[in-house]
C-alpha cells in the first residue's frame, strides 16, 4: 500500500485538521479535518474521483459539516453556559449595622450578617445605626441609613 497515495494524503490532512482543533477556539477547523477524512474514503471507494472531485466533495462536506453538526457538536462538548448571580445582586438590599463610624470622604465599617465590610454613604452614620447596603464598588458597600 502507498502511504502518498491521495487516499493516505487526504487521511493525513483530516487528522492533522482535527488535531489542529485542540490548539485554534470557535470548533470549526475539526470539521474541515473530518470533511477531508471523508474524502479519503470517497477516494478509497471510487478510485478513479479526479483531483477536482475530491476538492468539490471537500468544499462542499466542509461546508455541510459545519451548518448540519456544529451547532449540535459545540453544545455536546462545550455544554450549556450557566450565568451565576453577581457578588453585586448577592448584597445589594441586605440590612446591617455601622461598626465605625461612616463618611463620605472616609470608609467606615459596617456588619453584614457576621461580618465586617468596608462602607461609604453620602452622609455622616454613626456607629449603632441600622443601614442598607445599596451598591457594591469592588470590596467597599454603599450604604444608606434605614
Amino acid at each position: 500500500m502507498d502511504f502518498l497515495s491521495p487516499v493516505w494524503l487526504w487521511m493525513y490532512a483530516g487528522a492533522f485538521l482535527m488535531l489542529a482543533e485542540l490548539a485554534s477556539p470557535g470548533f470549526v477547523v475539526f470539521f474541515f479535518g473530518l470533511a477531508a477524512a471523508t474524502v479519503s474514503v470517497l477516494k478509497y471507494v471510487f478510485p478513479s474521483m479526479p483531483l477536482w472531485g475530491q476538492l468539490a466533495a471537500f468544499s462542499f462536506l466542509s461546508i455541510l459539516y459545519l451548518l448540519v453538526l456544529r451547532g449540535f457538536l459545540k453544545r455536546v462538548f462545550v455544554g450549556e453556559k450557566q450565568e451565576s448571580p453577581s457578588v453585586n445582586n448577592e448584597f445589594v438590599g441586605r440590612v446591617g449595622r455601622v461598626v465605625e463610624v461612616v463618611r463620605p470622604e472616609v470608609p467606615g465599617r459596617v456588619l453584614i450578617g457576621d461580618a465586617e465590610w468596608s462602607a461609604r454613604s453620602d452622609s455622616r452614620i454613626e456607629p449603632g445605626t441600622e443601614v442598607r447596603v445599596v451598591a457594591q464598588e469592588n470590596l467597599t458597600f454603599r450604604v444608606e441609613p434605614i
